[in-house]
């Protein structure tokens, strides 16, 4: 902003404001008032309020409360505010007061100012922009609005590409046999693709959780104005709006059952933060799998080798890093501490308004991006490309003494725990040390203790007994 100012009137007086800003008097205090953290409201809670002020001119020229010329005015400035155009003019904190009212009123002024160059004569903030609404309407709408647009658009299709990803490698890796793992130590045979298909059907209920909380979360408390009485509103307003918004997004919007619950309380959004958070869990996991499986190459596990990104160490040459796995993580405990904010916020509704709206839409919609981005990392930088190294899969796999599990029907548990231990003394592979010490033949031992049947469950044969 230049040194030049002009002079703005409120109910509280004069206020200077930069010269060129569109933002008038209510913005301008706020962000004095609100000098906290240097973060804005998000692209997309902007783009929401655009777009809600947008349905809004629309609804109240249909229902003859608003000038043709001047509707037509908000609506075309209102879709510039959607589209980004004037992001820089959305200045205020996150920090702000609860009820986001200055975020309400920088959208009302910023599109006021270009209605009113693009018409020639006065729009009024108040008197057209926000005709039947109010702050405590409009900001849970614009909550619910960007975070059901970002879920269908970002983080839904990112989600599928993941599962897509795992399934492909599921599939790829269906034959592939590895020591199975529990509490970390060697435990039955799995395939790969079994393991992956564990990693896929996570992120399957993940995206089953979202599509759960949709209905509620396209249910919009615009209608309910001040209190949720729809106080100086047009009976139909909320109705004609959710139309209006359901046409412009591709969404299906409705008014909320009950304003007063969708005003003061953001229940739908911290059921929907909870999950988030499940899909940040998972996403935990399948990365520190992925870690553990990578680790080494010749003093860990060994089993994969992800693509090899960037240089690991500024001081160990020819180190490298896990490091998309690990930048999941990060993301993963990011999501979880957002919900934790997301759940404090969503208790502090009082009475009939939630005042800490600003801080539920930041996070929310800030775990939504952070997921969708690092979801397509992880499936194209590590899970499309890992190679596996099945010669150490297979050398471990052979001297894996927990293979005598499946001998327990035959031989009973006692002894197969003493061959078992035998084998783990001295290194040998258990089918060596089991034909030692028991009277199975050859052939039996080895279609008892074929690892590929034992991924396939069941009781291979035999006579039973404790033997």
């Amino acid at each position: 902003m230049t040194s030049s100012f002009r002079v703005e009137h409120d109910s509280m007086g004069e206020v200077k404001v930069p010269a060129e800003a569109l933002w008038g008097a209510h913005t301008q205090r706020a962000v004095q008032n609100f000098p906290v953290s240097g973060l804005t409201m998000p692209r997309a809670f902007i783009a929401a309020l655009g777009l809600v002020k947008q349905a809004a001119a629309r609804a109240n020229r249909s229902l003859g409360l608003l000038d043709e010329r001047i509707a037509q005015a908000v609506e075309s400035a209102a879709a510039e505010v959607a589209a980004g155009n004037h992001d820089a003019q959305f200045p205020i904190d996150v920090f702000q007061t609860g009820s986001g009212t200055s975020s309400n009123m920088n959208a009302n002024e910023v599109v006021a100012a270009l209605a009113s160059r693009r018409l020639g004569s006065p729009v009024h903030p108040n008197d057209h922009v926000n005709m039947c609404q109010s702050s405590n309407d409009v900001i849970p709408t614009c909550i619910h609005v960007s975070a059901a647009l970002a879920v269908r658009r970002e983080l839904t299709p990112a989600l599928a590409h993941l599962a897509g990803a795992l399934g492909g490698r599921e599939r790829e890796l269906a034959r592939i046999v590895k020591t199975g793992r529990t509490h970390l130590m060697d435990a039955m045979p799995v395939t790969l693709g079994q393991e992956l298909s564990g990693w896929r059907a996570q992120i399957e209920n993940g995206l089953a959780r979202l599509e759960s909380v949709q209905p509620r979360l396209s249910a919009l408390a615009q209608g309910g104005t001040a209190v949720g009485t729809g106080i100086n509103a047009h009976p139909e307003f909320g109705r004609r709006c959710c139309q209006e918004l359901s046409k412009l997004t591709g969404v299906t919007f409705t008014p909320a059952r009950n304003y007063f619950e969708a005003m003061s309380a953001q229940d739908t959004a911290v059921e929907l933060s909870g999950q988030l958070k499940v899909i940040a869990v998972s996403l935990m996991k399948i990365a520190n799998d992925l870690r553990l499986m990578n680790s080494g190459p010749l003093a860990g596990l060994g089993e994969i080798a992800l693509p090899p990104l960037q240089p690991g160490s500024s001081i160990m040459p020819g180190k490298v890093n896990p490091v998309i796995p690990e930048a999941a993580t990060m993301v993963a405990a990011q999501v979880i501490g957002n919900d934790t904010s997301i759940t404090i916020a969503g208790q502090s509704g009082n009475f009939q308004l939630n005042v800490m709206l600003p801080v539920i839409a930041h996070n929310l919609l800030e775990s939504i991006r952070l997921l969708a981005n690092v979801t397509r990392l992880l499936a194209d930088s590590a899970v499309a490309g890992f190679k596996v190294n099945e010669a150490r899969i297979a050398a471990a796999l052979d001297r894996n003494p927990i293979l005598v599990t499946a001998l327990n029907p035959v031989i009973g548990y006692e002894k197969g725990a003493a061959i078992a231990k035998k084998a783990y003394a001295e290194g040998r592979p258990i089918r060596e040390v089991a034909g030692e010490s028991t009277n199975l033949p050859r052939e039996e031992l080895a279609r008892l203790l074929d690892p590929a049947e034992l991924t396939r469950g069941g009781i291979k044969g035999g006579t039973g007994g404790g033997g």
